[in-house]
């Protein structure tokens, strides 16, 4: 069956009484360079541009991977992801390789507040383009290398990608704990965590910049990012010493912790606290268990996981999925569908909220854009324009630098800039 076509959502000036809200931009008047592809960089740079920023994406000839990487799109130019992670930025195409096109990235330097990059170590010295080499001469500048490993370990500087981060630092391994082999989350999680984070530790030096007129230079590695984000569950029983018990969370690592299944599909829940857990098992014609004991304290059902999550996990095909939301929610219990990729979009909270609407891309048609899901008081991120074709600006950046038209010329000419026909 072909997947059906999303609905536009309700303009946002309507959930407001007829007013749009306002823009939230703190980070007006603050250039970033963005030096970065693939995931983890760009998720970082979109961020800020939600904030008000302006990015400027320095690109390839080759063109980011994502491009391509991401899945398939009209023109074969800008997939879908790779829209969502590089909207609200400007573009340049610039080929580092050559002298011209190094001139022009050391005024873009220059120019900005903050430079992102996520190349590997060793490429960026070779290129000049590390943070000792740019904060040497730049010493105001805020740089922010998002790595694979920490430049001090003995992995630094190998490559890597979400999956190996995944894998490495025991994520994939708790499906193994679980389900009897290791697995990865089809997401690009680690990218998305290691992005945020470095976003935030970015804020963070503007804050401390606009009060001390200090730069920065900043290193989010994803390993040790996300390592640190499975020890904080799941070092459980050994954080203390000597050890209380083995590894792990025991409730998350359930086999019987999954979405449950009812007549025509699947519903996801969590009952934690004891008023909860009478609830739910009220609700589900349980009340033999009310009384007891290995579930009738949160301490009981800690000292009983393994057989209260088979309890808690059994199927529930006796009434629809809409039944049980009904059900269960009239309990005060935290329920809701369990939906799959098809339905998630169509999700009536989503709608009603407008978090994916549509607009006019320059090259691919009729785009879905995502807004940013944060509000302050009456204020969401400003709306940011579509992820541009490689070498949008570059023309318009170039002078900006202070290139006339015969040098813009020259650069093009060499091959050191390229822009698109159209600019």
């Amino acid at each position: 069956m072909a997947a059906q076509g999303l609905r536009r959502s309700q303009p946002i000036g309507r959930r407001y009484g007829g007013r749009s809200p306002m823009s939230f931009e703190p980070l007006k008047g603050v250039r970033v360079l963005d030096l970065t592809s693939v995931v983890v960089g760009p998720v970082c740079t979109w961020r800020l541009s939600q904030y008000g920023a302006e990015v400027v994406k320095v690109e390839s000839p080759e063109g980011d991977l994502m491009r391509g990487l991401g899945g398939l799109s009209p023109t074969g130019q800008h997939s879908g992801a790779y829209l969502h992670f590089n909207r609200g930025k400007r573009n340049i195409c610039l080929d580092l390789k050559k002298k011209g096109a190094r001139e022009a990235i050391e005024k873009l330097i220059a120019s900005a507040d903050v430079i992102v990059a996520n190349m590997r170590p060793q490429a960026l010295e070779r290129l000049g383009l590390d943070a000792a080499t740019v904060r040497a001469r730049h010493p105001d500048k805020i740089y922010c290398l998002i790595t694979g490993y920490g430049t001090d370990g003995p992995y630094s500087g190998l490559p890597t990608y979400d999956s190996v981060v995944q894998g490495a630092t025991g994520m994939a391994g708790l499906m193994l704990a679980r389900d009897g082999a290791p697995a990865y989350v089809p997401l690009l999680i680690c990218d998305h965590v290691a992005g945020e984070i470095a976003a935030g530790a970015i804020l963070a030096a503007v804050v401390e910049r606009k009060s001390s007129g200090a730069g920065c230079s900043i290193e989010v590695p994803m390993f040790e990012t996300m390592a640190a984000f499975v020890l904080q569950e799941h070092l459980a029983q050994q954080s203390f010493d000597p050890p209380v018990g083995p590894p792990g969370d025991l409730r998350l690592l359930s086999p019987h912790n999954k979405p449950i299944q009812t007549a025509d599909g699947w519903i996801s829940f969590t009952i934690n606290t004891d008023p909860q857990v009478r609830a739910f098992l009220k609700a589900t014609d349980r009340q033999e268990l009310l009384d007891d004991p290995r579930f009738s304290s949160v301490a009981a059902r800690a000292k009983n996981v393994a057989q209260w999550f088979e309890i808690r996990g059994a199927p529930l095909t006796s009434r629809t999925t809409e039944q049980w939301l009904q059900i269960l929610r009239a309990a005060d219990i935290a329920v809701q569908p369990c939906h799959t990729l098809d339905s998630l979009p169509r999700d009536p909270h989503l709608e009603a909220v407008g978090l994916i609407d549509f607009e006019e891309h320059p090259t691919e048609g009729r785009t879905a854009a995502i807004r940013s899901s944060i509000r302050f008081e009456d204020a969401y991120p400003a709306r940011r324009s579509p992820a541009q074709p490689r070498g949008a600006d570059t023309r318009g950046l170039l002078a900006e630098l202070g290139y006339d038209a015969d040098a813009i010329g020259a650069l093009l000419s060499d091959g050191a800039a390229q822009a698109t026909p159209q600019n």
